[in-house]
């Protein structure tokens, strides 16, 4: 693949934008389902492939490979964007506790400048929602880029640089434009240079999500799937400044099935509150999406919606999904590389969804 065109698809990472074999007995009908699209992610090309979906009070996670053992459960991978509504979680537990506000600017220390386009300041709520005029990259970022660890370069006398550089596309709050260096910064603003540290103390331990991190233990080193782009294996992505968009976090399927039995029931959970702030809509796309924190909330034919991520390196695509009224879930893990094109969504989304249907129907 073009050096270039590889960066450019990679390091902006994957944004939201706009579905069986016969299974044992012991499977179930839950299992069967999640047992064809298994299969289905194997036929679009993924080396290997975990699900993980839950319906009411049933859960079930699987996994499939093309070759050798299939992952499971506790299979890490690298989660990619989604890891973003981790970072506007830990948004949410801070305008929860009354430490910020979600419009309160965007304050960096001095040698930070942040850009400006009109009289009103970047919020907390704009980075948050995707709507603060920033572009998806810095402007820095992709000249020294290693094309297989396009963020691990970027340091923070970079991010400066590349700062006095950035020109906002809008007025803050006025337009969505996805951008992964608003997540970035939005991490930097709750916790200067301790994002990471952030992100597990606020959002991981509390919701006991072991192996959410974006350093990796030897036993998830042990655990963790090899990456690929076009059949052939490919390093992970290391991130120190901008994590905050989930750009080097890592996951399991167990953990982002624990992640989202959170986000279908947070009266369980102790992070109630910040959790319903972050499903709670607070921008208006058009008439069929909406803007959490962190999170993108469809409306389908037949007055359902869906709220849901995606994330994906230099090596993985992940989606994560859920139906509130329904008490639906799903995420999808494989161990490629894949890109949405203009008519169609990459398998793994498309797979995502489509069982997140057949769930909500069942």
């Amino acid at each position: 693949m073009n050096r270039r065109k590889f960066l450019g698809a990679t390091a902006a990472g994957v944004g939201v934008s706009l579905m069986p074999r016969a299974a044992t007995a012991a499977e179930g009908e839950l299992g069967a389902r999640v047992r064809g699209y298994l299969d289905r992610a194997l036929d679009a090309g993924s080396p290997s492939v975990v699900c993980g979906a839950i319906r009411g009070a049933r859960r079930h996670v699987a996994g499939a490979a093309r070759s050798g053992p299939a992952p499971g459960g506790r299979t890490v991978f690298q989660l990619g964007s989604i890891g973003k509504t981790l970072t506007a979680t830990a948004l949410a537990r801070e305008v929860c506790a009354g430490r910020v506000r979600l419009d309160s600017p965007l304050v960096l220390p001095p040698a930070f400048p942040v850009p400006r386009k009109g009289p009103r300041r970047i919020t907390l709520a704009d980075l948050a929602t995707h709507t603060s005029g920033l572009p998806r990259l810095p402007p820095n970022l992709l000249e020294h880029a290693d094309p297989y660890d396009p963020y691990a370069h970027y340091s923070l006398d970079d991010l400066a640089a590349g700062l006095a550089e950035t020109a906002l596309s809008t007025e803050p709050g006025s337009a969505y434009e996805y951008s992964n260096l608003g997540y970035g910064l939005l991490g930097q603003a709750l916790a200067f240079d301790g994002v990471d540290a952030l992100l597990r103390r606020r959002v991981a331990v509390p919701l006991r999500l072991a192996d959410t991190t974006t350093t990796l233990r030897p036993d998830m080193a042990s655990r963790k799937a090899v990456g690929h782009l076009a059949g052939e294996p490919v390093p992970d992505w290391h991130d120190r400044v901008l994590s905050g968009a989930g750009t080097s976090m890592f996951s399991t399927a167990d953990d982002m099935l624990r992640y989202l039995d959170a986000q279908l029931r947070p009266e369980r959970s102790p992070l109630r509150d910040a959790i319903e702030l972050t499903q709670r809509p607070h921008f208006t796309v058009d008439q069929n999406l909406r803007i959490g924190l962190g999170w993108s909330i469809h409306a389908l034919p037949g007055g359902r919606s869906i709220t849901w991520h995606n994330g994906g390196t230099g090596g993985f695509s992940t989606c994560a999904a859920f139906n509130r009224r329904n008490m639906t879930a799903v995420v999808m893990m494989v161990n490629t590389f894949s890109e949405q094109t203009d008519s169609a969504l990459r398998p793994v989304d498309a797979l995502t969804l489509g069982l997140l249907a057949e769930l909500d129907e069942a």
